[in-house]
């Protein structure tokens, strides 16, 4: 299923629902890879630094990964090292899947909005405005 990073732009119709649905689940594929890529490399580095047998190492990098925090204490050096760099990118994979994820379910909601444009119309790609019906 391959990821498209190409959307309608603002002038074109939104996507079919089943267009939507399909771009939604490769979405959700990629940041599941993602997520196994990142927890496979975390028990790989507990293992290798801290010598914890593979489900301890998966514990710890499940619990770094899902924002909780190590459960082992760690005893080395690398494995302290590891565990702190472990745990910064594991905050930036967990917001970027989830971004993955919410991509196109936002795009298609600020589709929903009504729009202007300065030039009359024309998509030219800068300032737009958005008008909520019913307000001024």
């Amino acid at each position: 299923m391959p990821v498209s990073l190409t959307y309608e732009k603002r002038h074109q119709k939104p996507a079919s629902q089943a267009v939507f649905l399909r771009r939604l689940a490769s979405n959700v594929v990629l940041a599941v890879a993602v997520l196994a890529a990142s927890l496979l490399s975390g028990m790989a580095g507990y293992a290798y630094f801290e010598g914890l047998p593979a489900i301890d190492a998966f514990l710890n990098a499940a619990m770094i990964l899902g924002g909780m925090g190590p459960v082992a204490t760690m005893q080395t050096t690398g494995g302290k090292l590891f565990a702190g760099l472990y745990a910064l990118y594991s905050g930036i994979v967990l917001i970027a899947s989830i971004s993955i994820i919410l991509g196109p379910i936002m795009h298609r909601f600020l589709h929903k909005f009504p729009y202007s444009d300065k030039d009359g119309g024309k998509a030219r790609g800068d300032s737009v405005q958005f008008h909520i019906v019913g307000h001024s």
